[in-house]
């Protein structure tokens, strides 16, 4: 028995013992946590898609019946779209945690500017608090002011920077149009999340400033879940992490190299999610390349389902039929998402019914679209009758990623 079976055993047991969802999803598939000994096994759990995750929280509020410990200790909750009230508990190996930032060499000495938000989601915290475990110093300046991100990058010596690669791309213009060359910058470590990172971002960073980067891949739900490395191909998956390849449309585990959804288990305890569909598509390695701790996911090749992550948050056509639902004025809906100069933009078009009035409306439904989904608009388009076609993608995405 591997060390994979032998942690997911004990997992679904005790799970099911004080997780009342867990419970539930285990007995209405009519499956013993006795039957799960070992990693094989979870393929008889059914796959816990994001919309039921919701579903279960809107029942069992406010969270689910998956938390195991009591919600007094809990230091810190979030809130996913849905709502999802997401706790963070204490992680059950701390250090695994750490293997992205250690890898591009983090430690004490080192000031980063830590560039994600520390409100409502849980990446600027998160982030924080790994920095500060290896030993550096954070800068906590969230996103933007970008002028004065980099007077304190200058001022203080900034060494290390987290946030999304777009908007490093953004710092570093900016800085270039001041005067300050790749020689004046002081940047030379780079943790991305939230957004793909491509080779010709890779290319300036790595070769014209000389960074050490990685690109992290996770979720609200699972936090961290790999990190990718110059001598690995895709992601190295965090040992705390047990992913599978399955068929999105059965749940079907895929034999490794083959594409599919991914699913994953936490072996976390407090907060297991067992057999977690995450909507991404990737393909597992056969076998690990050796200076991963765990698995190897060989790359993320888009979303099984239509969702699609804008400037680092998910924006869902539900959200969109939402809006339809609270503005009555609205026939049809439809977003489109374009990038330019390393920055995502949404654009909303909105058919009407006839004789309705559109006054106000396009300031109302980019305020629902900020509360519900934490995404700004960027414009909104009235279209003409018969311009939405009711058989197309409610949202779609025009991005093209070099």
């Amino acid at each position: 028995m591997t060390d994979f079976d032998a942690r997911i055993s004990d997992l679904v047991k005790y799970a099911y013992e004080h997780a009342p969802a867990i419970r539930t999803l285990l007995d209405e598939a009519g499956v013993a946590p006795s039957q799960i000994n070992g990693a094989d096994d979870l393929a008889s759990i059914p796959v816990l898609n994001k919309d039921s995750l919701v579903e279960i929280h809107r029942e069992n509020p406010p969270f689910g019946g998956f938390l195991t410990i009591d919600p007094d200790d809990l230091p810190r909750i979030y809130i996913s779209p849905g709502p999802i009230y997401d706790p963070q508990p204490s992680l059950d190996d701390p250090q695994a945690q750490l293997a992205p930032f250690r890898y591009i060499g983090i430690g004490r000495g080192d000031r980063v500017l830590n560039t994600f938000m520390y409100h409502l989601t849980p990446a600027g915290i998160l982030l924080d608090e790994a920095i500060r475990a290896c030993g550096g110093t954070v800068i906590p300046t969230g996103p933007g002011n970008t002028d004065l991100q980099i007077m304190m990058m200058m001022a203080l010596g900034a060494t290390g920077f987290v946030g999304q690669p777009s908007y490093l791309m953004t710092l570093l213009d900016k800085a270039a149009e001041m005067g300050l060359g790749a020689g004046a910058v002081p940047l030379k470590k780079a943790l991305f999340s939230a957004e793909p990172y491509t080779e010709s971002q890779r290319e300036r960073f790595e070769g014209e400033y000389g960074m050490r980067t990685t690109s992290a891949y996770g979720t609200a739900d699972l936090g961290f879940i790999g990190y990718t490395r110059a001598d690995v191909q895709g992601f190295c998956i965090m040992p705390s992490i047990y992913l599978q390849i399955c068929d999105p449309e059965t749940g079907a585990p895929l034999p490794a190299g083959e594409t599919g959804e991914i699913v994953a288990t936490t072996l976390n305890k407090s907060y297991p999610l067992i057999r977690f569909g995450t909507g991404d598509l990737g393909a597992l390695a056969p076998q690990p390349a050796p200076p991963c701790e765990g698995q190897q996911l060989l790359g993320l090749f888009g979303r099984s389902g239509d969702a699609i992550k804008v400037r680092g948050m998910f924006l869902h056509p539900k959200q969109l039929q939402y809006a339809v639902m609270q503005f009555p004025e609205i026939k049809a809906i439809q977003a489109i998402v374009t990038r330019a100069e390393n920055r995502d933009a949404v654009t909303v078009n909105l058919e009407l019914h006839e004789g309705a009035s559109s006054a106000g409306l396009a300031d109302k439904l980019s305020a629902l679209a900020q509360q519900a989904a934490r995404l700004r608009i960027d414009a909104v388009n009235f279209v003409d009758a018969g311009s939405i076609d009711p058989s197309a993608r409610t949202i779609i995405d025009e991005r093209e990623w070099d």
